[in-house]
C-alpha cells in the first residue's frame, strides 16, 4: 500500500537524512578547501627596504616594488632587512594594478 494516509516509510526518512547530511558535508569540505587554498598565507623570506616606521609597524618595499607591513622592527627608513612577505598579497596587488 502507498503512503496515502500521510505516513512516510522509515526508509525514505533515513534516505533524506543521509542526503541532507551529505550536502552539508560537501559544503563544509568545499569551504575548508577554499580557506586553505585562497586565504592561507604563503609567506617567504625576502629582503625589503624600510620606507617608513609607523605605530602599526614598519612599512617595507620589496625588491619588485610592493609595499608590505612587516610588523614591529628596530630599523630606520633606508635600511634593508629580511622579512616574511605574503606572496598571495603580492599576487592580489598585481591583479589590481595591471600596469606592472
Amino acid at each position: 500500500m502507498s503512503s496515502v494516509g500521510g505516513k512516510s516509510s522509515p526508509k525514505s526518512s533515513k534516505n533524506s537524512i543521509f542526503i541532507i547530511a551529505g550536502v552539508i558535508a560537501l559544503g563544509a569540505g568545499l569551504l575548508f578547501a577554499y580557506l586553505m587554498f585562497y586565504t592561507a598565507p604563503a609567506e617567504t623570506m625576502e629582503i625589503v627596504k624600510i620606507i617608513a616606521v609607523t605605530e602599526d609597524g614598519c612599512i617595507g618595499e620589496t625588491m619588485d616594488g610592493f609595499a608590505v607591513n612587516i610588523g614591529d622592527c628596530n630599523s630606520e627608513p633606508g635600511q634593508f632587512v629580511d622579512a616574511l612577505v605574503d606572496q598571495k598579497t603580492k599576487e592580489r596587488a598585481a591583479l589590481m594594478n595591471p600596469t606592472n
